[in-house]
């Protein structure tokens, strides 16, 4: 009993959390915003280049496709810490250290690409074959499909794998905590977990539940307003 009291009294303040929580915060956004525009400048085309080489695609290729297929099975196999541990030296090599913000963006990257593609894929395929064999026949050049047709048509379903990865990276930056990157996942470990401090685990958790909530009801907005 006089342990469990004593834990408890090295609990923050409620009117000392925002200072830990707000800073830590904003490194999560850092590491989901960075992250989110590595995802998308990188897994769009790949998506894209991945429905169009498979047999539903432009110009079906199959050595293609089984290749960048493969990559990102691979890719979307490993679990997320797994992955973070297993591609250490990569992140060394990449941005020269293991802990902080840029070492938790490499392997968030890396996790986030093949799943982003993958939804990508997924979101072409939806669009009605009737509609790109219009914009051929019309004489549209492939870049003219896939730009006008393919990702017009697929906007709604899009803008639900932009939400769905961006939620699936908000988890994988707590997670990222555990390798000192910062954030809200290594404030809950640091404070919450290893010094009991219940107060911050409890703000850490209450945090990432209303970010998730806003960030599903924004994305089902978006989809919303681009359904026709």
């Amino acid at each position: 009993m006089n342990l469990l009291a004593a834990q408890e009294n090295f609990s923050t303040p409620w009117a000392g959390v925002p200072d830990l929580l707000l800073p830590a915060y904003g490194e999560t956004w850092i590491m989901v915003g960075v992250t989110m525009v590595l995802v998308v400048a990188i897994g769009t085309p790949l998506g894209i280049v991945l429905h169009n080489t498979s047999n539903l695609g432009l110009h079906p290729n199959s050595r293609v496709f089984t290749t960048l297929n493969t990559i990102v099975n691979i890719g979307r196999s490993l679990p997320f810490l797994i992955l973070m541990a297993a591609i250490i030296p990569v992140t060394r090599f990449i941005v020269g250290t293991t802990i902080g913000i840029p070492a938790a963006i490499v392997p968030m990257t890396v996790a986030g690409v093949p799943f982003f593609s993958r939804l990508v894929q997924n979101a072409l395929r939806e669009v009605r074959p009737d509609v790109t064999d219009m914009g051929q026949a019309s004489g549209g050049t492939t870049l003219q499909v896939i730009r006008t047709v393919q990702l017009s048509e697929a906007l709604p379903a899009l803008a639900g794998a932009l939400t769905v990865n961006t939620i699936a990276m908000i988890e994988y930056s707590a997670i990222a905590g555990s390798i000192g990157a910062g954030g809200v996942g290594n404030l809950a470990i640091t404070y919450g977990y290893n010094r009991f401090d219940h107060n911050i685990m409890i703000a850490t958790v209450i945090s990432l539940i209303i970010t998730i909530q806003i960030v599903q009801f924004v994305g089902d907005r978006a989809v919303k307003a681009l359904t026709r």
